[in-house]
């Protein structure tokens, strides 16, 4: 009994130490994304995009990926794609650090619920930096849904989607298996003309970090979707 009232002491004393020394950092950051959507010929898909990330208040680029893919359109509601990015990771004062992907993607538009339209995004990525020699794998899950508002015209949408992601192995460069980061989005959907769609709003990526910390960006998201 006296063992077991000592190992019950000795744990109470050690989570509240170990809750302690988990941190949570927060930042605020500005996104654009230009992406192009279109058809090459028949079913055969693409989209190209550019994305600068503005971090430490939107006062320095913390990232720039470019990302390509070419896709078939399986059914009107299913689409698969294989692509390749390029992130470059700047690094103040020093060579900046680049990361490479190739990834397989499945949209899918499951339906049209309370008079709106949910989707799924499903990407598995295969992911090499140039600060290590492991390919790390990691798979995306986006559940998207938009709704026309009543109060608007036809070309305004409410929105909002959440996006998990989880690391499946740990790499040299950081990567650590499990939960990885959750993104949520909540804005609007405006129509440009043409098919073309503009998405602002706000959103929150909460990242794991290492010893049980984690760091919360609050983003001001703006993303322009060119189709044709």
């Amino acid at each position: 009994m006296r063992r077991l009232v000592r190992a019950l002491a000795l744990c109470a004393a050690i989570i509240p130490a170990e809750i302690a020394t988990a941190r949570t950092s927060e930042d605020e950051q500005l996104w654009v994304n230009l992406t192009a959507i279109g058809s090459l010929t028949g079913k055969l898909i693409y989209f190209a995009e550019v994305q600068p990330r503005a971090a430490d208040g939107m006062s320095r680029l913390d990232q720039l990926l470019l990302r390509g893919a070419v896709g078939w359109k399986l059914s009107p509601k299913l689409s698969v794609y294989q692509g390749y990015a390029h992130v470059v990771l700047p690094v103040e004062g020093g060579r900046d650090r680049n990361e490479e992907r190739s990834f397989q993607q499945v949209n899918w538009t499951i339906g049209k619920p309370w008079g709106g339209e949910l989707s799924s995004r499903t990407r598995l990525e295969q992911r090499w930096r140039s600060d290590g020699e492991d390919m790390g794998w990691r798979l995306r899950e986006m559940l998207r849904y938009e709704k026309p508002l009543a109060s608007a015209s036809d070309q305004v949408n409410a929105l909002v989607y959440a996006e998990g992601f989880v690391a499946l192995n740990d790499t040299d460069w950081g990567a650590r298996a499990g939960f990885d980061q959750l993104r949520s989005f909540l804005g609007a959907e405006l129509g440009l003309g043409g098919g073309s769609t503009a998405e602002v709003g706000y959103m929150n990526q909460l990242i794991n970090q290492p010893a049980g910390n984690q760091r919360v960006n609050h983003i001001a998201s703006i993303t322009l979707f060119f189709r044709h």
